[in-house]
């Protein structure tokens, strides 16, 4: 039970922290969709929010579904993988969700889908 307990305090300290290492700025994100380097991206908004607008390439698993969704089952953990929201809350417990399943390189977008909206950077839509 300690060893849970250690674990979740690590996670928690390390979500909460704004450092270069948990985040990833838009221009770099930008510019990994621009090559060919591009990492799983992970939307974890509504199917609403999803559909209306979202970053191209992102893969949709609403954050209630991150438990138990298998569609990163075949995705390398050690790879990177980025998780964003409408401004945050919901890409923490989709984080958390990743981190027990494993991943091990998981980074928020900087400013989430607010800003990168409010950058007028390129977006996909599902109408």
């Amino acid at each position: 039970m300690k060893v849970l307990f250690a674990s979740l305090l690590s996670f928690l300290l390390q979500a909460c922290s704004t450092s270069s290492e948990s985040h990833i700025q838009q221009a770099e994100l930008l510019a990994l969709l621009q090559s060919e380097a591009t990492p799983a991206i992970i939307d974890v908004r509504s199917s609403m929010e999803y559909n209306s607008g979202h970053i191209p390439h992102a893969l949709h698993i609403p954050f209630w579904q991150s438990f138990t969704s298998d569609a990163l089952d075949s995705y390398d953990k050690q790879n990177e993988l980025v998780l964003y929201c409408e401004h945050g809350p919901r890409a923490g417990i989709a984080k958390f969700a990743y981190f027990l399943a494993g991943f091990e390189n998981i980074r928020y977008l900087e400013g989430h889908m607010t800003a990168w909206r409010s950058a007028d950077l390129p977006m996909e839509t599902n109408n």
